[in-house]
């Protein structure tokens, strides 16, 4: 009998990744290989529509600038940005996200303006500096207290002087570890900001994601419970947390459990100036 792809992910994160990809990257908008893992559409179109109206603000580039896209799957981001005129390099652990990735720019046009290979993080080495370094939803499936460091410090050598990086991370402020898997962690907010200052990153910003408490309340009973009432007790909670995370998320920074990072190298605007 195989293993389940969350054992899996103990041992290999590439293969527990690279079986996501190939079962949902080419399924529709490829959400249920980036977001969230054997849940319904509905709710990975929700996780997909707030994470854009937290993004937006920060997600700008200039017609030419460059941008690193980490853990880039399907592409989403990657290609938001080519569509504002950035020359986008996306980079995934599993080389059927970044074929994926691919297709879909070539197919939106965008094949001049990205550029898509597969890479580890940790160990991550463009040769480039870029002017936006993002990452949805990277950082929390790192496990390992020494690699999710060289992740950041790989990031932080990516980043171009005056540059800007935005990461959307769960982070809640104290640290609670009820959706905690063997494939992802819900780091406290004083442990990513300790290690961002550690590889020699400030916060220019953090704001909110999704204060709704419901979805989180919920997740962890879901896989006991009757898939008919499961679903049923999903939609519920994606509707109830809905016009909250709308309305309330990029302000509600104290009790989202996702977050908003914008960071820049320490000392950037004082050297700016």
């Amino acid at each position: 009998m195989s293993q389940s792809p969350r054992i899996a992910a103990l041992q290999r994160p590439d293969r527990y990744w690279e079986d996501r990809a190939r079962r949902f990257a080419g399924d529709g908008e490829g959400l249920a290989a980036v977001c969230s893992y054997g849940m319904p559409r509905f709710y990975n179109r929700s996780i997909q529509f707030v994470q854009r109206l937290a993004l937006a603000r920060w997600l700008r580039s200039e017609p030419g600038s460059s941008a690193l896209d980490v853990g880039c799957g399907v592409g989403r981001w990657s290609r938001m940005l080519a569509h504002q005129g950035a020359i986008v390099t996306g980079v995934d652990l599993s080389p059927t996200m970044i074929a994926e990735a691919r297709r879909r720019a070539i197919d939106e046009g965008l094949g001049e303006r990205c550029r898509f290979a597969q890479g580890d993080l940790a160990t991550l080495d463009t040769g480039e500096r870029y002017a936006l370094v993002v990452g949805v939803t990277v950082l929390q499936h790192i496990l390992d207290r020494e690699r999710l460091r060289a992740a950041i410090a790989r990031l932080a050598a990516h980043l171009a002087c005056g540059g800007r990086m935005v990461l959307l991370e769960a982070a809640p402020t104290w640290r609670q570890t009820r959706c905690d898997s063997p494939i992802f962690v819900a780091r406290d907010l004083e442990t990513y900001l300790a290690l961002f200052a550690d590889c020699g990153l400030e916060p220019r910003a953090i704001t909110g994601v999704d204060p709704a408490p419901f979805k989180t309340l919920l997740l962890p009973l879901y896989a006991r419970l009757p898939r008919p009432l499961a679903v049923a007790a999903l939609a519920l909670a994606t509707t109830l947390g809905a016009p909250i995370d709308i309305l309330f998320g990029r302000r509600a920074v104290q009790s989202s459990w996702h977050k908003v990072f914008v960071l820049e190298h320490a000392g950037g605007r004082r050297n700016a100036g």
